[in-house]
């Protein structure tokens, strides 16, 4: 299966294409056995619903996709029902949830947007590209990404993880923040580590990007080495922090799930120093 990012909508709509509809961040899908599948067109006809503000994303596979909000009042089949995409983690298609990771970014947007941040008018949608017009004083606004780091830090054979205190499930992952205005990411990557470890780390080197859809994060991975001083959390963002070993390193759920680059991050160490 092969995804294909797009902003104009192709001149057949009659053709099968598939949707993704969503109330809040759950996304609307069929019920299959140990599985979920993200609807077509073909799903939808029984549904008598036509959504006025959606958006074409791409297409997979050659085939159409659109998002859209999914009217509260509105009643579905039995045999769906609206999942959160972090729950969806191994029970749909990796492509598929690439594109819905796209569509409730672009959704999200729309409901963030109706109304121009400049004069306050009712914006327009625009028909070539994923952007907002302002009819009265011309301002344009697209969808919004929030750049942040996510680093493997290490010290010799030994990886830095920790839990944040936003976890609920007591999971240990890599460390990550925010880019801040005026910053590079590599001054990004030490401030963030000073802040919540209390160590200095050099050595930062890309590994690899991902968007990550919550809300409208995208992730920049780093790896660095340990420098110089003994970890010291923040208490206000962070549970507990600790160096481990590969022998060490918790296993599934107390870790980040396939999908995310975190344990991508988390699959590099351990690749590295496996015996």
């Amino acid at each position: 299966m092969n995804f294909i990012l797009g902003s104009a909508a192709p001149e057949n709509e009659n053709k099968r294409h598939y949707f993704f509809l969503f109330q809040k961040n759950n996304l609307l899908v069929k019920k299959l056995y140990k599985a979920f599948a993200v609807l077509t067109s073909d799903d939808l006809s029984h549904l008598q619903h036509t959504f006025a503000n959606k958006f074409y994303i791409g297409s997979l596979d050659g085939y159409p996709c659109y998002a859209a909000r999914f009217p509260e009042d509105e009643v579905i089949p039995d045999n769906m029902e609206f999942v959160g995409l972090r729950q969806l983690y191994e029970k749909l298609d990796e492509i598929m949830l690439q594109a819905a990771f796209r569509a409730v970014q672009i959704v999200a947007w729309d409901e963030t947007h109706r109304f121009c941040g400049v004069c306050g008018e009712a914006t327009e949608k625009k028909s070539d590209e994923h952007a907002k017009v302002c009819p009265k004083c011309g301002h344009t606004s697209y969808p919004r990404l929030s750049p942040a780091v996510i680093v493997a830090v290490t010290k010799g054979d030994k990886l830095l993880l920790a839990s944040s205190k936003n976890f609920t499930t007591g999971m240990y992952s890599v460390l990550a923040g925010f880019v801040e205005a005026g910053e590079t990411l590599e001054e990004c990557v030490k401030r963030e580590i000073r802040e919540e470890a209390g160590i200095e780390v050099t050595n930062v080197k890309y590994f690899g990007s991902q968007p990550w859809p919550f809300p409208n994060s995208f992730m920049l991975a780093f790896t660095a080495e340990h420098e110089r001083g003994e970890i010291k959390i923040d208490d206000n963002e962070i549970a507990d922090a600790r160096w481990f070993g590969i022998d060490e390193i918790p296993n599934i759920p107390s870790i980040p799930g396939s999908l995310s680059i975190s344990r991508r991050l988390i699959d590099w160490f351990i690749e590295k120093y496996r015996k």
